[in-house]
């Protein structure tokens, strides 16, 4: 507010004990003033530029909350997890082309491995320029780098064939790489995100991220089905996936400007109060009301320091014999702002990290447990009669089962942290289960197909689960203004997890070298869904 008038403090009448101290808080926008009781007490009032002091604006004139009308936001955070995992899981669903066009390697193990180190890489980037780069320049990027390989893959290698055997190999690897610098950045984005909005909004990013699992299995079976011709069906289903991933994307540039969204990731970056906010920066204005001697008057600490000062000689405030006058005509000047440390930045990382350190390793160990068996380890599970099918079951029964575990994850359950980190460890039962459903190579301890899909279901549960309880609970346990930088640590761990797991899994890949060959005809069935085991 920058005219030069000035507004009068009134002072109601009180009976009470002259030795209370009366508190003013100050209501600009709306020039009304709330005044309550309190011994000795003292407000702190923080402004922005020209808006002074409007720090401790009433709670009457406060923007009201915006509604999710017809749940538009959470479906739109449910798409951007789709998004941001879909790509990935189109180029490791169709196990059936990479067996056949790669026979005898490791190409899903290579991918897995492949995406998981490129998205390590690009989930620390990440986490070093969440204060330099616009989330949403970070988010646009990343779905440009997840969209580009997805058609140039279906066009050039899969359409045309412009590769040979070996440079395909390595294109498409190439591909995964770039796909995983892309979603990677969108994935940790979206959890600093969605953050900053209500709790249900993570767990719809998560439950997303299974629903992406699905769609690509689902969209893998139907192609199979309806076009016989491998190439032909994979072709569309590659083509379908690059129009998913435009669909979020289009979604994501509607939604980022919406009431709702602004309302939310605004609030605790700009200067007004937020009930959930921890102390602002900035200079700082204390009001004493001495209501025994009738006195008001201001003092200003200057941020950082311990001591304060009266602002009484202030041109923007001015004590009179008839009661006290505020002139807010003299804005105070804005910082220049500046690239924080690198000790900064460590010690902001490492103060967020002390309050969820035990999410972190949840999260971690939970996709760690995954990632050993999931999907290199499922993509080479066989059986006689079911072939090729096998494999895409077992991996439509887990993407399935991930995505009921993220929809019960939205459960108000009260974990603490130890007791979540106990639980995700648990799941380490599901190695040697797996492992007994391809060891001994060519006569397995649990040769029925049966086995690996129950173990599927169970693992996918859980892991859905446990990979979002934590992630949900880790926004909530440090303030707004930090929750952004939260999802990103959460990220790192979740990669780190994702890592650790896909190196661990090429010992299993030596478990199953001769599976493929324990059959005497191992593809009679593979163009087509059998009848039966």
């Amino acid at each position: 507010m920058g005219s030069a008038g000035s507004r009068r403090l009134r002072e109601p009448s009180m009976a009470g004990t002259p030795d209370h101290t009366r508190v003013t808080r100050f209501g600009l926008d709306s020039y009304q003033l709330e005044e309550e009781e309190e011994v000795l007490g003292t407000a702190e009032l923080q402004g922005s530029g020209a808006r002074g002091l409007s720090a401790f604006m009433d709670a009457a004139v406060e923007e009201p909350v915006p509604d999710d009308r017809y749940h538009a936001i959470y479906f739109a955070m449910l798409l951007a997890g789709v998004g941001f995992l879909l790509p990935y899981n189109s180029f490791i669903t169709d196990v059936d082309y990479l067996h056949h066009k790669y026979p005898g390697t490791s190409i899903v193990f290579d991918m897995s491995l492949t995406y998981i180190l490129v998205a390590l890489v690009a989930v620390l980037l990440n986490n070093v320029l969440v204060e330099r780069l616009s989330l949403h320049t970070r988010i646009t990027v990343g779905y440009l780098l997840a969209l580009g390989p997805l058609l140039f893959i279906s066009v050039c290698d899969v359409w045309l064939q412009l590769f040979s055997h070996g440079q395909a190999y390595a294109v498409n690897l190439a591909a995964v790489g770039t796909v995983a610098l892309g979603c990677t950045v969108q994935q940790s984005s979206f959890y600093g995100y969605t953050g900053m909005l209500p709790k249900r909004y993570t767990q719809g990013v998560m439950t997303g991220e299974s629903t992406a699992g699905v769609m690509v299995s689902l969209s893998r079976i139907l192609t199979k089905l309806l076009l016989p011709d491998e190439r032909a069906s994979t072709l569309i289903f590659f083509l379908v996936s690059a129009g998913l991933e435009l669909l979020c994307f289009l979604l994501h540039l509607l939604v980022r400007r919406s009431r709702f969204v602004r309302y939310h990731t605004s609030r605790p970056r700009d200067g007004r109060p937020d009930s959930r906010a921890g102390p602002a920066r900035g200079p700082r204005y204390r009001v004493h009301h001495d209501v025994a001697a009738e006195d008001v008057h201001f003092e200003h600490q200057a941020p950082g320091l311990g001591g304060s000062g009266p602002l009484k000689d202030s041109p923007a405030h001015e004590v009179t014999s008839g009661g006290a006058y505020v002139r807010f005509d003299v804005p105070r000047p804005q910082a220049k702002r500046s690239w924080p440390t690198f000790r900064a930045l460590l010690l902001h990382r490492y103060v967020v990290a002390h309050v969820i350190w035990a999410d972190m390793l949840s999260i971690a160990v939970t996709y760690f447990i995954t990632l050993c068996l999931f999907p290199g380890l499922e993509s080479e599970i066989r059986h006689c009669v079911l072939g090729e099918w096998l494999p895409i079951l077992i991996m439509a029964i887990f993407n399935l089962s991930d995505f009921v575990g993220k929809i019960l994850a939205a459960l108000p359950v009260d974990w603490r942290g130890l007791h979540l980190l106990a639980c995700a460890c648990l799941r380490v039962v599901f190695i040697p289960l797996f492992v007994l459903c391809v060891y001994p190579s060519g006569a397995p301890t649990l040769p029925h197909p049966a086995w690996p899909c129950v173990f599927s279901l169970l693992m996918g549960i859980s892991n859905g689960y446990f990979g979002s309880v934590p992630m949900i609970l880790a926004a909530g346990r440090v303030s707004p203004k930090q929750r952004e930088l939260a999802g990103n640590t959460m990220t790192v761990s979740y990669m780190a997890g994702l890592t650790l797991g896909s190196a661990v899994a090429y010992f299993t890949y030596s478990l199953t070298r001769d599976t493929h060959h324990s059959c005497s005809h191992p593809t009679a069935t593979n163009s087509s869904l059998p009848s039966g085991p």
